[in-house]
């Protein structure tokens, strides 16, 4: 199939696919005319990507990952020890990321709860609105 079809059945855009043939991601064929050509299997990669982006990993990664990946009934099945490693050290960066994020949101909270009422009323209608 070509890009466009693939963009279609996927709901993503050309230019991403096209970034995830760069990143070694998708391999697609060449015509003589030079048009990618794309497998049906394709499809699920993309899917799958998008779902492994969503989780937080970058698309390194995912080159690292995805040979070791496998699909059961549109699920990705981890199918490599060496990949269970990976996604474990994945996870606890994404863990500790969250950390981090609900620590610097405590800060701001107790920081909010300095301000006076009538400044907060004010903020808090101008952030309404905004």
């Amino acid at each position: 199939m070509r890009i466009g079809v693939l963009q279609r059945r996927t709901g993503v855009s050309q230019r991403l696919l096209r970034y995830y043939e760069e990143q070694g991601l998708l391999q697609p064929s060449r015509q003589a005319s030079g048009y990618r050509e794309y497998r049906e299997s394709d499809v699920a990669t993309v899917l799958h990507i998008r779902n492994l982006l969503a989780a937080g990993l970058s698309t390194t990664t995912i080159a690292d990952l995805l040979p070791c990946m496998g699909s059961e009934g549109g699920r990705l099945i981890a199918d490599c020890p060496e990949l269970l490693i990976d996604l474990y050290r994945e996870r606890e960066r994404i863990s500790s990321t969250i950390r981090e994020l609900q620590a610097a949101r405590g800060a701001l909270d107790v920081v909010i709860a300095t301000a006076p009422p009538e400044i907060a009323r004010e903020a808090a209608d101008v952030y309404a609105v905004g």
